[in-house]
């Protein structure tokens, strides 16, 4: 019985045919190709993993500088991966999006992608079902596409710029950078910038001035320093306690790199009078001036002279600078090194001027200060002290009977009439004897 089992189990194996493939069906075949003008071809490929691969090879190629950009332009490549943006297969899409997002940093590439009208496919790659990948080189391209003003317009009017707001908030901070980098284009345009406060995004931008990335929290910044030109973006950005964030970052000696930036959003919102309280009440506006005396960085120097001027326009926000003793705040940066930060400080007074309490305080340190600056190499300065001077010099004899001051504006103005600077002369014409001076000494 056993050997007879046994038999049956050790006997010679019988061969079992193998079927022949169907006559229809191609072999697969592998292919290894070093020119970039093949795997173009095969973007037109009907099979999903090939059009995959080539994707991958070109974004491999078209990352290696602008040169390959422009190869693959002239190979044709762009408009079948326009219509891969759109392929139903999820790698495909991906892998084509890829190329997209770093083909458009190249003009040309832009140049057609505009023919192309692509913007409506790549926004809706920003869709939340897609991968965080495509989300990333979707938006990086919107951002390439949006420095044009034809693109802006398209972008908007597509609808690109509320899911761009959505993803401010996206856990990965490329696609958080590209999509503020595009909206801060975008919102060049004023209808862009309406829209942006009507989307609520103002909270989504102020999480980003707390990022870990330095480059986000600047392009954050910068699109404040847009926005906040508008009166009713101010006052959402108070109400979300958004100058409790630009203080901390000009608190903060690390963020050095963004208090220029920062400066420039709170530039914008002491033009308010309700803010200028506001910070004056929590102590902001004496940090800031303080602040503004310590730099030594002349823009940032230059933009605080500047947020007063602009402040300055409202009498109320006069009366509230000159209680923190803005004069003495000024007359230290007209003796500054930079001659951006001297111009910017004479404009400021001549802005404050408007309160006589100021020119009064000004008439003891600011006009020695200013005589000096008429002896300026700088044309800007030169002309800032002097509308500064004829100013401070209006209805006020005390000003106007300084000994200096006299001898040095006769001396000017001497030169600037025999001088071929006819505008300047004519300034002084009207400082020295229309505004003031020949009131002011009799």
């Amino acid at each position: 019985m056993f050997g007879e089992q046994h038999g049956k189990r050790m006997g010679k194996k019988v061969k079992k045919e193998v079927e022949p493939p169907p006559k229809d069906v191609f072999d697969p075949l592998s292919i290894e190709s070093k020119k970039a003008a093949t795997v173009v071809l095969m973007l037109n490929s009907p099979e999903e993993e090939v059009l995959a691969k080539a994707c991958d090879a070109i974004y491999k190629f078209a990352s290696k500088g602008d040169e390959n950009k422009v190869t693959l332009l002239g190979l044709g490549a762009v408009e079948p991966l326009f219509k891969l943006v759109s392929h139903e297969d999820p790698l495909v899409r991906r892998n084509a999006t890829m190329v997209f997002g770093i083909m458009a940093s190249n003009n040309d590439v832009r140049k057609l992608l505009r023919e192309l009208d692509v913007t409506n496919s790549v926004i809706a790659r920003l869709a939340p079902e897609e991968d965080i990948v495509v989300h990333e080189f979707a938006s990086l391209c919107l951002a390439h596409m949006a420095v044009e003003y034809t693109s802006k317009v398209q972008i908007f009017e597509q609808g690109g710029l509320e899911p761009l707001i959505r993803l401010l908030s996206s856990p990965d901070p490329d696609v958080k950078k590209n999509s503020v980098e595009c909206i801060y284009h975008l919102v060049q345009d004023f209808q862009s910038r309406a829209a942006v406060r009507e989307l609520n995004a103002i909270p989504a931008l102020l999480e980003l001035l707390k990022s870990e990335y330095p480059v986000v929290q600047l392009l954050a910044l910068k699109t404040f320093g847009v926005i906040s030109n508008d009166r009713e973006t101010r006052i959402i950005l108070r109400e979300n306690q958004g100058l409790d964030h630009l203080f901390k970052i000009l608190e903060t000696k690390e963020f050095n790199d963004l208090h220029v930036e920062a400066l420039a959003v709170v530039a914008n919102c002491l033009e308010d009078v309700d803010t200028m309280q506001l910070i004056q009440q929590t102590g902001g506006l004496k940090k800031l001036l303080s602040f503004a005396e310590m730099s030594t960085i002349p823009d940032i120097q230059k933009n605080a002279a500047k947020a007063i001027t602009k402040a300055a326009y409202d009498p109320e926000n006069r009366r509230i600078l000159h209680e923190e003793e803005i004069e003495k705040c000024l007359v230290t940066l007209l003796g500054t090194d930079n001659d951006g930060a001297k111009a910017a400080a004479s404009q400021a007074i001549s802005a404050m001027c408007e309160s006589l309490a100021s020119k009064d305080a000004f008439g003891i340190q600011g006009i020695p200060q200013l005589v000096q600056l008429l002896s300026s190499e700088n044309e800007e300065v030169k002309e800032g002290a002097a509308i500064a001077l004829a100013n401070l010099t209006t209805a006020s004899p005390s000003n106007a009977s300084s000994h200096r001051l006299l001898h040095e504006t006769a001396v000017l103005r001497r030169e600037a009439l025999r001088g071929e600077e006819g505008k300047r002369g004519a300034l002084w014409e009207e400082a020295e004897l229309g505004r003031g001076f020949g009131e002011g000494v009799q």
